[in-house]
């Protein structure tokens, strides 16, 4: 058991930890995509007072998830090499982990 945890603990922690930060590029994503896209479709309902246009949001949404897909790569292409985990395993945790927390907000928010 010792020897599995050694195989995806460190990254699993690693993600974990970078999940954290990764709440403000996930939620500005999100909300790109409920304001425009998905209400376009009308799957979802625009807020009333978003009328700045799409433009101006992907001005800050681009550079912030451009920063953070950086530093997600950084951090994980090193640990890569050092794991026994399959790559499939490896980048499937790697993608998934850092969602928790964003999933936990939204958990402990309703």
């Amino acid at each position: 058991m010792a020897r599995h945890w050694r195989a995806w603990g460190a990254p699993f922690l690693v993600n974990l930890l970078l999940g954290v930060p990764a709440v403000v590029p996930i939620w500005l994503v999100w909300y790109v995509l409920v304001n425009w896209p998905l209400a376009e479709l009308g799957w979802t309902v625009r807020n009333p007072t978003e009328n700045d246009g799409m433009a101006l949001w992907l001005v800050i949404v681009v550079p912030v998830v451009a920063l953070f897909g950086l530093i997600w790569w950084l951090a994980n292409e090193p640990l890569r090499r050092r794991t026994a985990l399959a790559p499939r395993s490896f980048w499937l945790l790697c993608v998934l982990v850092p969602f928790l927390p964003t999933a936990a907000l939204f958990a402990n928010s309703g």
